[in-house]
């Protein structure tokens, strides 16, 4: 099974379906191994990933490892972490940030990339995009999927967006850090301690 992800990891890196309309070229990010037990699925590399080929190297990355309680060295060991964006390559940037990720990646590569992590015991999805894809259709927001979080479990588990302009939506729902985060925490370590 590892050798069958390592070639559609390979694939994955080789892929330049979007190659035009990407401004910085492409350079697909992910990583992961068969062994994982947690798989986080993010939106798009940012420019300094992008720069980096590191997923969640820049802020947000911090954060997110503080809301995990995990370290550098756990949250990038690929046996145990594996790391997956619904856009592989820097999508550009917009007028109010990044663009969106592009639509291409998650229909083409997810199922194949997901069929061979036999392991996966929680997938975060984090941001929309992410939801939106994996969630069931609805017309909820953002902020009530990630409130309404019990109900994707054991499966999923939404989560904002770790960016650091998301600080207003953190100071306006002080509930996620002390409820969501808690639990969080809690079931990463139960899922990596196995």
């Amino acid at each position: 099974m590892t050798d069958n992800l390592a070639a559609v990891l390979d694939q994955v890196r080789a892929c330049r379906v979007c190659e035009l309309s990407l401004p910085q070229g492409c350079r697909p990010v992910i990583r992961a191994e068969a062994s994982a037990r947690l798989l986080v699925i993010g939106q798009a590399p940012g420019t300094k990933v992008h720069a980096s080929g590191v997923p969640w190297d820049d802020a947000s990355g911090v954060r997110l490892r503080q809301w995990l309680n995990l370290t550098p060295e756990v949250f990038y060991d690929t046996r145990q972490v594996a790391i997956m964006p619904m856009g592989f390559c820097y999508p550009g940037r917009g007028k109010s940030g990044d663009l969106p990720p592009r639509p291409e990646c998650a229909p083409l590569w997810h199922s194949a990339v997901r069929e061979l992590l036999p392991n996966i015991e929680l997938t975060l999805l984090i941001g929309s995009y992410a939801q939106q894809y994996y969630l069931p259709k609805d017309r909820f927001t953002l902020t009530q999927r990630v409130q309404q979080w019990r109900d994707y479990l054991p499966e999923f588990l939404p989560l904002v967006h770790p960016s650091p302009r998301n600080q207003l939506w953190l100071k306006r729902n002080p509930w996620f850090e002390g409820e969501v985060v808690g639990h969080l925490q809690r079931r990463v370590a139960e899922v990596l301690e196995r």
